[in-house]
Parts: structure tokens; C-alpha cells; sequence
């Protein structure tokens, strides 16, 4: 696992990137929860934390609104037709460790 951020880093219910290892990865806080995933949309390599968090733990790209699921990485709205990548996250004690891609 490698450190990420503080969990008060992170906005309630909104987007955070860090890079890690020199890949972008978007952290999203979904009230307890933190998901990690590829900061780079699989539609057309736009940056998914410049997009919004939507409810029930989705985000939606903000250059051409495709929606994929935080938790899998599946999509749930084209354009895109590629899941996000995403990794295993753990968060002890206030701080966000992000692990290996999921596959």
C-alpha cells in the first residue's frame, strides 16, 4: 500500500487526485468510503477529477459524460465502452493508502 492523503484532504462526498508512483489517481469520498481509480477517462484520456461525483458512488466525465462506478470501474454510461481502472483502497487512522490495481 502506498500513502495517498490525509482523509481530511479529501472534500465530503467530492473528487481528490494525488499522483502515485508518476500515474494521476482520482480519489472519491463517498460519505465513509474512499475508492481510488485511473484519474484518466477511458473514453478520451480526460482527467475524471475534474468531473463529478454523482450519487450512488458514480462519477461522470466532464468532457463528454461518460459515467463509470467508483467501487468497479464499470461503465454505466457511454461514450465510454472501457471500465476505469481502479485500486484497493484502505483507510487507518485519518490516512488513505491506495494498493495494487483490482482487477
Amino acid at each position: 500500500m502506498r500513502y495517498a492523503a490525509r482523509l481530511d484532504e479529501l472534500p465530503e462526498d467530492g473528487l481528490h487526485v494525488v499522483t502515485l508512483d508518476g500515474e494521476r489517481i482520482c480519489l472519491a469520498r463517498v460519505g465513509d468510503e474512499v475508492y481510488a481509480m485511473s484519474d484518466v477517462c477511458t473514453h478520451q484520456e480526460f482527467a475524471m477529477s475534474d468531473g463529478l461525483l454523482l450519487p450512488g458512488a458514480r462519477i461522470e466525465c466532464a468532457w463528454h459524460g461518460a459515467v463509470f462506478d467508483c467501487r468497479t470501474g464499470a461503465v454505466c454510461r457511454a461514450p465510454a465502452t472501457e471500465p476505469l481502472p481502479v485500486y484497493a483502497v484502505e483507510v487507518r487512522d485519518g490516512v488513505v493508502w491506495v494498493g495494487e490495481r483490482l482487477p
